[in-house]
């Protein structure tokens, strides 16, 4: 009986530390993945600051073409950037939920914040079909390349995070608030805010000093 005591007692011991290890071994993954993320938004601004540079020094460039004054509209502008900043508060909100457990505010928030960034694509789309209407394209001139190039990856950028927060949503309504998806909503969350503040750099830079 002793025998048969000491040896549950060692197949308890040995489960429990199967167990430990591989809580460690996926907390590991987990702060593996977080670290790849840093790197990615690491590589992601060094590509936007090469972007800017690159606006900055052809944007006088414009081959007798339009100019920015004569081509951007700020009203739109200023319409695209308060929904972008607006939605950087709702993606504040489904963090906020997600710390307070609740799934349906999560989502919610999320859903609005989705929402808002494809309006904010929307109207970024229907300034470029408009310039490109007036015939200032991409092939224009060194300006409008550089315009173009720059906004447009501002837009791609959003325009990824929006399917990575429809996905987010879908994995969210099936498995619920767990480590994995905390993770994911707090990688996400962290994104948006990287291209709300990229955008607020496009404002002043691109917009503003375009048209003063």
């Amino acid at each position: 009986m002793a025998h048969v005591n000491a040896h549950a007692g060692t197949a308890g011991k040995t489960a429990a530390a199967h167990d430990g290890g591989h809580e460690h071994g996926h907390h590991d993954l987990e702060s593996l993945r977080l670290m790849g993320f840093w790197i990615f938004l690491m590589t992601d601004i060094i590509i936007f600051a090469s972007l800017f540079a690159t606006y900055i020094v052809l944007r006088n460039n414009t081959a007798g073409g339009p100019t920015a004054s004569e081509l951007f509209e700020m009203p739109g502008v200023i319409a695209e950037t308060f929904i972008l900043l607006t939605s950087s508060f709702t993606g504040g909100l489904a963090v906020l939920s997600m710390n307070q457990g609740s799934r349906r505010g999560l989502i919610g928030w999320l859903a609005v914040t989705a929402a808002l960034g494809a309006a904010f694509i929307g109207l970024e789309v229907s300034e470029f079909v408009k310039m490109a209407g007036e015939g200032a394209t991409i092939g224009t001139s060194a300006f409008l390349s550089g315009f173009f190039t720059l906004v447009g990856t501002h837009g791609l950028h959003v325009s990824i995070g929006l399917v990575w927060m429809v996905a987010l949503m879908i994995q969210l309504g099936i498995h619920g608030i767990t480590p994995v998806t905390r993770r994911k909503v707090n990688v996400i969350s962290l994104y948006w805010h990287f291209l709300d503040v990229v955008w607020i750099f496009v404002f002043t830079i691109v917009y503003l000093l375009g048209v003063m």
